[in-house]
């Protein structure tokens, strides 16, 4: 018998001890005995335990059952390798159900986007069944997986067509000029993509186009100036612009409605397509109208009696403007060369070649550089040639003295004219509308009398000049009528006082 449980329970051999007695080996014998069938009873019953749990864990994951005899003693290391499986299994049934879990959750989420019903056994055993009968096989999961993405590219198309539906809207909300109270009621269908909303959205567009249709010409009008705005994104010269004949048609129908919407879609998808390469191109532009602003400062001559500095900031901005300027346009050649070579065509800028367009632009503003020192030295010649014949001007304003009051000196006559004088700066008042005239350098009274010493001016008649006088003032006279005095003015002496012209002319001889 011990024999046999030895075979049964893969152990050696018992061998007894040779000096025990008989009795003593019979108990070791017996006592062995039943240690080896409790052992055997042991793994007999740990291995029922397995089987079962082996049976639970293969149904929900339907697969095979670990390949064991169970009429057989199992070894201690079956045993082991059985419970290593198990393990396994438990392990592969937890993942399983927390990828069921989440894909489930997710199914039901797009159903209810989609505001769909389960129709089928499969979608109604994942959706209303309970989660612990679901039986998580690699078919089972594999199936709920293909479910999942069907109902999210039906939610991805759903949106898709939702976002279409919401743009059209705001097209057409702008195009017929929409007021805003009215878009605000229809704001809570411009979020979310169930069906309901994409009902909704659908006849929305439905009303706008019947009312498009109804307001044709303010609605192509609309779209002309779309269409305008990306010509100008897209750098469209204007015999590109005039090859589009729609534009200019004056009939309103709903033909021209779809002309010009299809123009509007396809210059849309040629900006969006290209988008990166017109950016770059915008912004060499802005860059070169930048440098040509601080260019025209340049000839502003009073930019000098600007401060704060801003001079030295100008000359700074466009020093890396040029710099800009230069390696914009080396990155954009090798961008157009290999769009060019992309797309077997040339890249057009205002009809033109970008580099043919970059280069016609320098060369404008060179011949407009050239213009403009032509003219300077014009300007220079022709200011050269009026000095030369009328005399220059000066440039800085002499500052002129400032009459004032003076005390009447010593009146004296002089050939029937009355002459004052009190200090070295003397004047003479003439029949010439009572003008003052200074006299150009500082001289002593002509009467000889004391500086400072004011006297009362006394009013004496004027007679007429004798003949011998007449004949001697003729020269001053005639300089009179001729020339300017020392105080820059020129008198004009009215007709009736032509009799005092040689008083003042004698005066004047003094003084000179």
């Amino acid at each position: 018998e011990l024999d046999a449980l030895c075979r049964e329970l893969r152990l050696d051999p018992f061998e007894a001890e040779e000096e025990s007695t008989i009795l003593q080996m019979e108990k070791d014998l017996r006592t062995r005995v039943q240690v080896m069938l409790k052992q055997k009873r042991d793994r007999q019953q740990e291995l029922k335990a397995l089987q079962e749990q082996d049976r639970d864990l293969c149904d929900i994951l339907c697969v095979s059952p670990f390949g064991i005899d169970s009429n057989a003693v199992p070894s201690l290391e079956e045993l082991d390798r059985y419970r290593r499986h198990l393990a396994s299994l438990s392990a592969e049934k937890e993942r399983r159900r927390e990828e069921f879990v989440s894909i489930k959750r997710q199914v039901i989420l797009c159903m209810e986007e989609l505001d769909h019903t389960p129709d089928t056994s499969f979608e109604r055993e994942v959706v209303c069944e309970d989660e612990e009968a679901f039986c998580l096989s690699t078919d089972n999961i594999a199936a709920l997986q293909n479910l999942l993405q069907q109902l999210e590219a039906r939610r991805s198309l759903n949106e898709a067509m939702c976002m279409e539906l919401r743009s059209r809207i705001t097209a057409l909300w702008d195009r017929l000029q929409v007021p805003a109270e009215e878009r605000e009621s229809f704001a809570v269908h411009m979020t979310g993509s169930r069906a309901k909303t994409r009902k909704a959205l659908q006849l929305e567009v439905d009303r706008l186009e019947e009312l498009k249709l109804q307001n044709m010409k303010s609605v192509i009008q609309a779209i002309r100036v779309e269409l305008a705005e990306y010509w100008d994104k897209c750098f469209y010269s204007q015999e590109q612009r005039e090859g589009f004949s729609p534009y200019y048609d004056e009939d309103y129908t709903e033909t021209l409605l779809q002309l010009h919407d299809a123009e509007v879609g396809r210059m849309k998808n040629y900006y969006e397509t290209h988008k990166e390469l017109f950016e770059a191109v915008q912004k060499w532009e802005e860059n070169w109208k930048l440098f040509l602003e601080l260019e025209r400062k340049t000839t502003d001559p009073n930019r000098f009696a600007n401060r704060g500095g801003s001079l030295l900031k100008e000359e700074k901005q466009r020093a890396k403007l040029q710099k800009m300027l230069s390696k914009l346009q080396e990155e954009l050649e090798s961008r157009v060369q290999a769009w060019e070579q992309e797309h077997e065509d040339a890249f057009l800028v205002k009809g033109q070649q970008f580099m043919e367009y970059v280069a016609e632009q320098w060369q404008l503003y060179r011949m407009e550089k050239e213009k403009e020192k032509q003219e300077r030295h014009l300007k220079k010649s022709r200011q050269i040639e009026a000095e030369m014949m009328y005399g220059s001007t000066p440039r800085t304003p002499i500052k002129r003295r400032v009459l004032t009051p003076h005390t009447p000196g010593k009146v004296r006559k002089l050939n029937g004219t009355s002459i004052s004088s009190a200090t070295p700066n003397s004047t003479v008042r003439s029949a010439f509308g009572a003008t003052l005239y200074h006299s150009p350098t500082s001289r002593l009274p002509p009467s000889g009398g004391k500086l400072g010493q004011a006297r009362t001016p006394s009013r004496v008649a004027l007679k007429p000049p004798r003949p011998g006088h007449r004949e001697q003032n003729k020269e001053n006279v005639s300089q009179l009528n001729g020339t300017t005095l020392s105080g820059g003015c020129t008198p004009t002496a009215p007709a009736q006082r032509n009799y005092s012209v040689s008083s003042v002319a004698s005066t004047y001889s003094e003084f000179a």
